[in-house]
């Protein structure tokens, strides 16, 4: 399929290697970008030097060595460019810079929650004792618990204590990597502040552009909140019409991602595609007169980056807008236009301005989207033909709609691990509601007050979305709407596209070695998930997970599973810490109990801290179990310590023979200090999980 037309591709071919030179600089993140722009000089010197000398070294004879050349030069470019934006590779980064203070700038909106403002800020500077500046870059993730920041804004200039912390890794399996999504936007560090503890010295610092367009974008927002009462909506239309996110429930986003409908809450490319259609049939009337295509371009580019600034330059609809852009420009200028070239143009143009876009979850999707709908679409239409216009056009819609979920599945199965069964209803049904949102949304935000038509189109738009979220949760709750616990590996995932690309080039080209392709892939992959799957249910383990304040342990037996924590299913750090654990381990029944309740089963039995669980025993010891006095010794194998327990290690060897210590993160740092130096000191085995990853215990 595409290797029948490279020459209508050229940047798909070249961008590539550029892909792999940007993933080598995700492998390899200590190489500067000195060493590598070095390289990257000298290769493109022989380069030229081969094509000043094509005749005299006869390289026509070897056209394989300058096509080699251009791709390993790519490839080197990715990785120097890669290598370049990694702030942490700047000798003039904050973090190697001692200071006492630091001149922060606010780079982007800040967000309230629980009571805190978060922002990241791009450090300026650092101020030693003597008041001195030293210019620095480096960016910083800050949170402030003070409820006066409120008014802290895009801009403004703070000054700040030079305290900060790396950013933790993921402490228990399967937990989300903030560390790593973080640094994906090069950042590496956090300041957590209090009242008093920053000065603002400055506003408006920032860029005019940005700093307008989002105060533009909050005024926008103040108005669906004055024009429709009911909060869920009004958070919608933000996030929809202008990916203003922060107001959005988890119960919302929950619907719409369950249903395969949380694309609709990214303001991204299909939402650009539609204003596009829109302007273009609008417009269309200009392109009868002598340079009305030009005018028409031209106006169509500058109303779709003025949407792009309503949304506060999104990084997704400044995606889109990039895309789209250039297919204007391609199809004004041009009889034929390959959209691929296209996307491969505006992908390898957005790269190269910041490559850590490559490590966004919505650009992967977005682009993978757009060539499922480019490539797969044509197949997948062609499979029922119907003579009935109507039938033909909802098969179009259901043709779409299957191409971009069956290419963004492996990817999103990765991320999310779930896949939405009725993706094919809920996708034909949020048509019309989300592209009435949107013309009525953006005509009611365009127009002045204007009385009873201004509240004729808030109350359209309230409605629609108040219908569009009812049917979804409706769909979200009905039988099998989901199948969840998805946990893929990289090989897997690719095996998938794998699968899914030798698939569809086997139905267009019908080679029998695609077919043999594909089915080597799906045994691999079957083989490679039913291993993982045999070994999580022959295995039995004990999981002491690290919740910092709190306690938690799973005792899991094949697919069954004890929790054992001072924290409920509903609550957030359930969800966050000890959920993944139990869906990556394909737990099915689980049994969740209070720190001080007593449960018996065929292998696990609790009584006040004393725990059996297969061959294994645990105590627990905290406040209430560290006072009891024991007339005999007790012999287990773990002996676990947590909640700050008035207890010395003198005390513990007295009463206790383990072969293990472990002191939980649910104690301070001055207990933990006073135990793990009294362990030392007796020689015993211990463990710290505080600033550790959680602790995972055999148990057969």
């Amino acid at each position: 399929m595409l290797a029948n037309h490279k020459g209508e591709i050229p940047f798909v071919i070249l961008i590539l290697p550029f892909l792999g030179g940007i993933g080598l600089g995700l492998a390899f993140t200590t190489i500067g970008p000195g060493l590598l722009y070095s390289i990257l000089i000298t290769l493109s010197a022989i380069f030229i030097i081969f094509n000043l000398n094509y005749r005299r070294f006869s390289l026509y004879r070897r056209p394989w060595i300058g096509g080699s050349l251009i791709h390993i030069i790519l490839a080197i470019a990715g990785w120097a460019v890669f290598a370049q934006n990694n702030e942490l590779n700047s000798a003039a980064h904050f973090s190697k810079i001692k200071g006492k203070y630091l001149v922060a700038e606010i780079n982007n909106e800040p967000t309230v929650k629980n009571g805190l403002v978060r922002f990241t800020a791009t450090v300026k500077a650092v101020v030693n004792g003597r008041n001195q500046q030293e210019n620095c870059t480096g960016t910083l993730l800050v949170a402030l618990k003070d409820p006066t920041a409120k008014t802290l804004y895009y801009g403004d200039q703070l000054i700040i204590p030079a305290k900060y912390a790396a950013i933790d890794p993921p402490f228990n399996p399967g937990e989300f990597n903030y560390k790593k999504y973080l640094a994906n936007q090069n950042i590496y560090y956090q300041a957590f502040l209090y009242p008093k503890q920053y000065v603002v010295i400055a506003h408006n610092k920032g860029n005019v552009i940005i700093g307008y367009s989002l105060r533009l974008r909050q005024r926008l927002v103040e108005k669906f909140k004055r024009g429709m009462q009911d909060t869920s909506a009004i958070a919608v239309a933000s996030t929809l019409i202008l990916g203003y996110k922060a107001d959005m429930s988890n119960d919302i986003l929950q619907a719409y991602s369950k249903t395969g409908t949380i694309h609709v809450l990214s303001v991204s490319g299909a939402h650009v595609a539609i204003v596009y259609l829109v302007l273009n049939f609008l417009l269309g009337f200009l392109t009868r007169y002598k340079y009305g295509k030009t005018i028409k371009a031209v106006l169509i580019i500058s109303l779709i980056w003025y949407y792009s600034l309503l949304t506060g330059f999104s990084p997704a609809v400044c995606r889109a807008a990039v895309m789209i852009s250039m297919v204007i420009i391609g199809k004004t200028y041009t009889r034929y236009i390959n959209s691929l070239n296209i996307l491969a143009v505006s992908a390898f143009a957005l790269l190269l301005y910041n490559p850590l876009f490559i490590t966004d979850v919505g650009f992967q999707l977005s682009y993978l989207a757009v060539v499922g709908l480019i490539v797969f679409q044509p197949i997948v239409y062609k499979w029922f033909k119907f003579k009935n216009k109507w039938a033909d056009k909802l098969w179009g819609l259901c043709s779409v709609s299957i191409a971009a979920q069956v290419i963004t599945f492996p990817l999103s199965a990765f991320y999310f691990h779930q896949f939405p069964v009725y993706f094919l209803v809920s996708n034909l049904f949020i048509i019309i509601p989300s592209a009435v949102i949107m013309y009525v949304g953006i005509l009611y935000l365009l127009l002045p007050e204007l009385g009873f038509i201004s509240k004729a189109l808030a109350y359209i738009l309230e409605q629609s979305i108040l219908l569009m979220n009812k049917v979804l949760t409706w769909i979200e709750h009905a039988p099998f709407a989901s199948i969840g616990k998805i946990w893929l590996t990289t090989a897997e995932y690719l095996l998938a596209y794998l699968i899914i690309v030798s698939t569809f080039y086997y139905l267009f080209e019908r080679k029998k070695w695609l077919l043999k392709v594909c089915l080597a892939a799906l045994l691999v992959l079957s083989v490679s998930i039913s291993l993982k799957r045999i070994n999580i249910f022959n295995n039995n383990q004990i999981a002491v997970l690290n919740l910092k304040k709190h306690q938690a342990l799973v005792f899991k037996e094949g697919s069954n599973a004890v929790v054992l924590s001072d924290v409920r299913p509903t609550d957030k750090t359930y969800q966050y810490s000890i959920q993944p654990y139990l869906d990556s381990n394909k737990i099915a029944n689980v049994t969740v109990i209070g720190p001080a309740d007593s449960l018996t089963t065929s292998s696990f039995a609790k009584k006040t801290g004393l725990i059996q669980f297969k061959k294994s025993k645990l105590m627990i010891l905290n406040k209430e179990t560290a006072t009891k006095f024991l007339p005999v010794k007790i012999k287990v194998d773990y002996l676990l310590v947590t909640g700050n327990p008035k207890t010395s290690i003198t005390f513990i060897n007295n009463s206790y023979e383990y072969h293990t210590l472990i002191v939980d993160a649910n104690n301070s740092d001055r207990f933990i200090k006073r135990i793990s130096a009294g362990a030392r000191g007796v020689h015993a085995n211990y463990y710290i999980l505080k600033r550790n990853k959680s602790m995972l215990i055999a148990s057969n």
